[in-house]
């Protein structure tokens, strides 16, 4: 009877696997379809609305203008202020159609590529014949305009600082150490606030001074329209709203999910700072030998498999495979949130899972779309070599965070960081995952970071 059972299960995950690629098939070729679609009427409502084309994706790898570099993909940004190179993940304008992706050949290792995409020379062309700027509706017609999200005064990203939720004592001389919360992506700071900081003892609150931003793009924070989000961006915003604007010397870092490679970045940056490193489910792919040319692309299909179950695989895959679609989404979702909120509210009366709604939300499909792909999909080279630094250069204490059944940042990824750096200590919850690794055992969590923090001060 066991042997039959056995096999009966057997039989069931084979097929219920079978029918996930078959019905995954289906839908993400139908998704290829719409998202072309989408594009044509999204540029048509754009000019009817604010009388410019807005550029995309779609041809802009089709036309780039490319020179030797030594050094990754990148793209000539211009804003209103600046004319810069930034890094950027070539999974922005390289994402092949499921047919296409099932029939890929094994890429060859190929020379680094600087790369001016069509969409940013038009936006160049655009900005040097125009003798005096149109004005631009703030937000973009498909976002949200309540107080919330636009709770910020300019577009440029180098003209304002993050939001910052700051929590400790008033006194400075009672400030023994310096804690920042960096969330993950589309969330804000609410994860930390209404998670972790009510909860910390007495002595902690006291003599600690607790910082949580609210990433660029994301909660209350700018949301700038000409930014391209790129790693450089994140980490000079929360230097220039907590590090510099506090005039901190030392400090903790707690991260989750995205923010842990900030949390890196940051680690990197200021090495004599750093005091501890706490990291809840990172993003760490280890990119396997004859995928090194091409490592953009195997962290983008890690994350975003093209499969419709489970769930969160789904929705990660929409966000990441379909740019227009996505847009659809925020529209639907971020632009119309104080109804959905409301909605939820009234039929919940949950106050928890009502800010984890609330945070999920508030940010704009410019600022989701391009963290995504420049932050996690774009950083597994630097991520390789921050890990290396962070295990040869650094002597803070390192601890990662995972939950048992995270389905969206697997918990191998949290043991691949384990094994990078030997001294990190790792430690993997049963039965929790990407959110409940904190949602519902903050107590508990909140008493490990305190014994963190007591023990590399005590060093």
């Amino acid at each position: 009877m066991h042997h039959f059972s056995n096999n009966t299960m057997s039989f069931l995950r084979t097929t219920g696997h079978a029918l996930n690629l078959a019905v995954s098939f289906i839908v993400f070729s139908i998704l290829d379809v719409l998202d072309i679609i989408l594009c044509y009427v999204y540029k048509i409502i754009d000019y009817a609305i604010e009388s410019e084309w807005k550029q995309c994706y779609c041809t802009a790898g089709k036309d780039a203008i490319i020179m030797p570099e030594a050094v990754g993909p990148k793209v000539l940004h211009v804003s209103c202020k600046k004319l810069q190179v930034e890094d950027v993940s070539d999974t922005l304008y390289e994402r092949a159609s499921v047919v296409m992706d099932m029939s890929r050949k094994p890429v060859e290792p190929t020379p680094a590529t600087f790369k001016v995409s069509w969409a940013i020379a038009e936006m160049i062309r655009g900005k040097m014949d125009r003798q005096k700027p149109k004005e631009r509706r703030i937000p973009c017609w498909s976002d949200c305009d309540c107080n919330v999200c636009n709770s910020w005064s300019c577009e440029s990203a180098g003209s304002s600082t993050l939001y910052v939720h700051v929590e400790g004592p008033e006194d400075k001389s009672e400030i023994k150490e310096n804690i920042v919360f960096i969330h993950g992506f589309i969330s804000s700071s609410a994860f930390w606030t209404e998670t972790v900081f009510p909860v910390l003892s007495e002595t902690t609150r006291s003599s600690h001074r607790l910082f949580a931003v609210d990433l660029l793009g994301f909660g209350r924070s700018p949301k700038p329209a000409d930014s391209l989000y790129t790693l450089r961006e994140h980490v000079e915003m929360i230097e220039k709203s907590v590090i510099q604007k506090y005039k901190i010397k030392q400090f903790h870092i707690v991260a989750h999910s995205l923010g842990s490679v900030l949390a890196l970045a940051l680690a990197v940056k200021y090495p004599d700072a750093i005091k501890s490193l706490t990291l809840l489910s990172p993003p760490y792919f280890p990119v396997p030998k004859g995928e090194e040319a091409a490592a953009s692309q195997y962290v983008m299909r890690q994350v975003a498999p093209r499969r419709v179950w489970p769930p969160i695989a789904f929705g990660a895959s929409m966000a990441c495979w379909y740019e227009h679609v996505s847009r659809t989404i925020c529209l639907t979702i971020c632009k119309h949130h104080r109804i959905w909120n409301y909605i939820f509210k009234t039929l919940t009366r949950n106050r928890m899972k009502t800010y984890l709604i609330e945070a999920f939300m508030c940010h704009t499909h410019n600022a989701a779309w391009h963290t995504l792909h420049n932050i996690i999909c774009g950083s597994p080279t630097k991520m390789e070599r921050y890990l290396d630094i962070v295990r040869d250069k650094l002597s803070c204490t390192v601890n990662v965070f995972h939950g048992e059944h995270d389905e969206l940042v697997p918990v191998e990824c949290s043991h691949a960081v384990g094994s990078k750096i030997p001294r990190a200590c790792v430690k993997v919850y049963e039965k929790k995952d990407h959110i409940t690794v904190i949602v519902g055992q903050e107590r508990l969590f909140a008493r490990e970071l305190e014994e963190i923090w007591r023990n590399a001060s005590s060093k």
